[in-house]
């Protein structure tokens, strides 16, 4: 069956057709906005003033990914900006330093940069993480920051293993792991609580595949935020923008 320009995610995917580049529309935001699922009051409080200044840089450049056509995908900036802004919540919650909490965001902020598309693009984590241990000191320099080799080697971890489910580990993987637990697994829940985007409620975020006990705690924040800055995005801001108006929304900054 052929695709019209109205079909929405949510009927492609119903369909079995979501194309390989993947942009969010109206209906599919209704859709989202009709399937609420029945959460607590939203959590947590503001941003540390240090954690801010990291999210206030998090929005990485359109030269920067892999494929320009993603920019504004459900893979794109919008989902960059919004794990990194998760990955900040979950650092603070956990009182992270300052060189932790900055390896957290920026793994999660270029995630997915090097994706080729909005499909099981698998490997993308491990092209990302080449790229981004590659080109270290152009990302910390971007953050305002001087890149360490500890910093960069556990970025570029979190980064490669985000994509990997914890079962599907190889010895290597579990020993570099091992090597930054907490960044890791910081990275794979921010990525797992954006997936509120996505066009079919199975893919939504599920406890069973991360090891976070603030997950259950964020699902209110990370849904209003998908909603927020996808309503935003629609009505003619840019996918940074429309972040940045759901991050000040919710009061985190």
């Amino acid at each position: 069956m052929s695709t019209t320009r109205t079909d929405s995610l949510v009927e492609l995917a119903a369909r079995k057709e979501l194309p390989l580049h993947q942009f969010t529309d109206a209906a599919t935001v209704e859709w989202i906005k009709a399937n609420r699922p029945d959460l607590p009051p939203a959590w947590p409080p503001p941003l540390r003033p240090t954690t801010q200044t990291l999210v206030e840089q998090a929005a990485v450049p359109t030269r920067w990914l892999a494929e320009p056509q993603l920019a504004d995908s459900i893979h794109g900036h919008r989902h960059g900006l919004r794990a990194a802004v998760l990955a900040a919540l979950l650092a603070d919650w956990y009182g992270l330093d300052e060189s932790d909490t900055a390896t957290a965001v920026i793994a999660a902020a270029v995630h997915d940069s090097q994706r080729q598309h909005d499909k099981d693009d698998q490997g993308h984590g491990n092209r990302a993480a080449i790229w981004l241990a590659a080109n270290a000191e152009l990302v910390w320099t971007h953050f305002r920051r001087t890149p360490s080799p500890s910093e960069v080697i556990r970025a570029a971890t979190a980064v490669r293993l985000h994509e990997l489910p914890y079962e599907a580990f190889t010895a290597d993987d579990r020993a570099d792991h091992a090597r930054a637990e907490q960044i890791c697994d910081l990275v794979k829940v921010a990525d797992a609580l954006d997936r509120f985007r996505l066009p079919k409620r199975i893919w939504w975020p599920n406890a069973e595949f991360v090891r976070e006990p603030a997950f259950e705690q964020l699902l209110p924040l990370a849904y209003d935020l998908v909603v927020l800055s996808e309503e935003a995005f629609l009505t003619s801001a840019s996918s940074v923008a429309a972040v940045r108006y759901a991050v000040a929304e919710k009061g985190l900054v």
